[in-house]
């Protein structure tokens, strides 16, 4: 097993419970979206600290790079955190539109942001950290 499958697992949990909390929103049933939802948000943020607490700084250590895809990234996870906090606004306001603008824009971000990870930074990560501990204590943390 490679020491990023936990991380290509968990973005398909991630995406399953994102698919949750957008049709219990999109439908009004603020008591199902809100719980998916708070579930969703806790593990994007899971998942974004597992990567730039554990996975970025060993690959950085690994190869010397600190300015290159772990930098896009965690730009990335940003933009994702600020789209969540809107989400969380509009469940907050019980606001299917704004909750929906805001899931169909973190959905591409988080579609595009997969796609890099899982084709060019996974791999590198998988190649520089081949002899690490960071596979076991990233299944670990996205039990």
């Amino acid at each position: 097993m490679s020491i990023t499958a936990p991380l290509f697992q968990h973005h398909k949990h991630c995406d399953e419970i994102f698919a949750d909390a957008e049709e219990a929103c999109g439908k009004g049933d603020w008591t199902a979206g809100a719980a998916a939802f708070e579930c969703l948000r806790g593990q994007l943020e899971t998942h974004f600290a597992s990567e730039e607490d554990l996975l970025f700084p060993a690959f950085e250590a690994a190869t010397g790079m600190t300015s290159g895809p772990t930098e896009v990234m965690r730009g990335e996870h940003r933009q994702m955190r600020d789209l969540l906090a809107q989400m969380q606004g509009a469940v907050e306001s019980r606001d299917s539109d704004a909750f929906g603008g805001a899931a169909e824009t973190l959905l591409i971000l988080m579609q595009q942001h997969n796609m890099k990870e899982e084709n060019i930074l996974y791999p590198m990560c998988d190649n520089a950290l081949n002899s690490s501990d960071v596979g076991a204590a990233l299944a670990e943390r996205l039990k």
